[in-house]
């Protein structure tokens, strides 16, 4: 039986920023990884991704705490190209180093038309949703892809055993208005979700897992219980080769085109990143991609809904819209989150932010 919804949190988003950034610094972190990482982490709550946003700020103190992930330093360029760089990420917040690529790869692409960045060695990342909205509105696309070479919990198609993480795609494109924001992982689930829904004694909605003994199941534990079964590929039992193959896909340009994946002895909770952006104006133009994906959105919304949907929408609309609501009238923290926070808090002596 399901547990009832707990009731949400709610607060403004500059004290929610304040708060993480406070805490970063607080654990010895420089002030600009601190403050772009808080920034990041708080869009996720935003968009409302509430397992890859603030609820993950436990895991990357104690990571600073352990040092696993370090808390200054510079990327080191191991390769470079006019439009291509490898970068060894040095353990550095994976947020940052991040959104330092994205800036980084779209200065290549206004001048000459691409811009293609792997990372290897950062942390991890958090939500690839967070890393769009703006290069979208200046007119740039954007691709970011992550795996974690470290862990596994993602079988592939036809398998029990874990092989890869959930490998998330997301792409931002320009259109008129508001961007297209695609969020992805390449398999049904994600473990964050996963876990909560463990914890909360829920079951999903559909066969997104499968057992030790190869039986698909709407149960999380058995991807996270002895004996261990994991996580089936976007496509379930039956079309998985689709996930599995863009899993596959996402751990060739990350973990590959980076030279630190699976093939490597782990180093710990991170991951390997592509980032790559492309500028409209070098190929048919920014106006021309915005006509395309317009109509695209028009006649999208314009399609007979199912009776059970209300009206058919585009990726990153709902998250969009979400976030112009909780900008306007607080942000609502997923109850687990503020609880978890306050012990850490307190330990380093940082007062927990109010209420609205």
């Amino acid at each position: 039986m399901n547990s009832p919804e707990p009731k949400a949190d709610c607060f403004a988003a500059t004290n929610l920023v304040a708060f993480c950034q406070q805490l970063y610094l607080a654990s010895g972190m420089r002030e600009d990884i601190a403050a772009t990482s808080a920034r990041i982490l708080v869009e996720a709550d935003l968009l409302g991704h509430s397992t890859h946003g603030m609820a993950l700020l436990p895991g990357y103190l104690k990571a600073l705490i352990d040092k696993t992930m370090l808390a200054a330093g510079e990327p080191v360029v191991e390769n470079q190209r006019t439009v291509a760089q490898v970068w060894h990420g040095q353990r550095l917040s994976g947020l940052w180093l991040t959104q330092r690529a994205i800036e980084t790869a779209s200065l290549m692409a206004k001048a000459h038309g691409t811009g293609t960045i792997t990372i290897k060695h950062a942390h991890h990342i958090a939500c690839l949703a967070a890393y769009l909205e703006a290069p979208a509105r200046d007119g740039l696309m954007v691709i970011v892809q992550s795996s974690d070479p470290c862990t596994a919990s993602v079988a592939p198609h036809g398998g029990i055993t874990p092989i890869m993480t959930p490998n998330p795609i997301a792409i931002g494109i320009p259109t008129v208005g508001d961007p297209i924001m695609i969020d992805i992982s390449s398999s049904i689930t994600a473990n964050g979700p996963s876990i909560r829904m463990m914890k909360e004694g829920k079951r999903a909605p559909g066969i997104w897992f499968v057992d030790s003994e190869g039986h698909g199941s709407n149960d999380p534990t058995v991807a996270f219980t002895e004996p261990k079964g994991a996580l089936l590929p976007l496509g379930g039992l039956d079309a998985g080769h689709k996930g599995f193959g863009l899993g596959l896909m996402i751990e060739a340009m990350t973990g590959g085109l980076s030279g630190f994946g699976r093939a490597d002895p782990p180093q710990g909770w991170g991951a390997s990143v592509f980032v790559q952006v492309l500028d409209p104006e070098a190929f048919g133009g920014r106006a021309a991609l915005e006509r395309q994906t317009a109509h695209l959105r028009d006649i999208s919304h314009a399609s007979k809904p199912r009776p059970d949907v209300g009206r058919v929408r585009l990726p990153g609309e709902r998250g969009l819209a979400r976030k112009a609501a909780q900008l306007a009238d607080g942000v609502e923290l997923h109850p687990s989150i503020m609880p978890a926070l306050a012990p850490v808090a307190a330990s380093l002596n940082v007062a927990l932010p109010l209420a609205i």
